[in-house]
């Protein structure tokens, strides 16, 4: 199938097969699209937790309105966002990139400056709803690349953050919970949506070129 026809093909699966493992490789290549995608100034401001602890799941499954994806699924990522910009966030950013390119300019220290006294000083809630948008960026990526490995996924926003980021421990790593996606193979026979037509609206309403 072509890109287009793996997008045509995925949907957000409502049943997921509990007896079904997504292969580790599938895994390793859906977390390395999500860790090359774009982000603001290349911060990389969230990270991604791969929850197989079954456990754990269950308890999250508890303040997510008790979606079944959750437990049934094979591996569970949850998407937290820095819940705010520091001076030290920002630096080793920017000393990474330096160190990998091996050079520094002059232009890169006065993007640095630019952000150390931009970000560090504005109110944590506007950084952490910045740092959240990024996360949904890779959440997009994530998405291609799941239906490109044609592994099934549901993104979800259903669920207590204030919770999670409890169950998870994200306050003590300075994170807070943004979107999860079960990522697994869908049970066709038990799954309400998985033969209806997708709905899009049409090209015409949806893209304008402006020329």
């Amino acid at each position: 199938m072509s890109l287009i026809d793996k997008l045509q093909w995925r949907y957000a699966t409502k049943k997921m097969d509990v007896t079904k493992s997504v292969p580790q490789a599938k895994v390793e290549q859906i977390l390395e699209a999500i860790r090359l995608t774009a982000s603001s100034s290349g911060l990389q401001p969230y990270e991604v937790l791969v929850v197989t602890n079954k456990a754990i799941r269950e308890k999250i499954k508890a303040i997510a309105w008790d979606q079944t994806q959750i437990v049934d699924c094979s591996h569970l990522l949850v998407f937290a966002a820095w819940d705010t910009y520091t001076a030290e966030r920002i630096n080793t950013a920017f000393d990474m990139t330096e160190e990998i390119r091996n050079f520094k300019s002059e232009a890169g220290d006065i993007y640095r400056q630019k952000l150390l006294s931009g970000y560090p000083p504005r109110d944590a809630e506007i950084n952490y709803n910045h740092a959240a948008k990024q996360a949904y960026i890779g959440l997009g990526t994530a998405l291609i690349a799941a239906a490109y490995e044609e592994v099934d996924s549901t993104p979800m926003e259903g669920f207590d953050p204030a919770a999670l980021d409890e169950i998870l421990n994200l306050k003590a790593k300075g994170l807070r919970s943004v979107v999860m996606l079960p990522l697994g193979y869908r049970k066709a026979d038990e799954d309400w949506l998985v033969n209806l037509k997708k709905v899009r609206k049409p090209k015409e309403s949806f893209v304008t070129w402006v020329e």
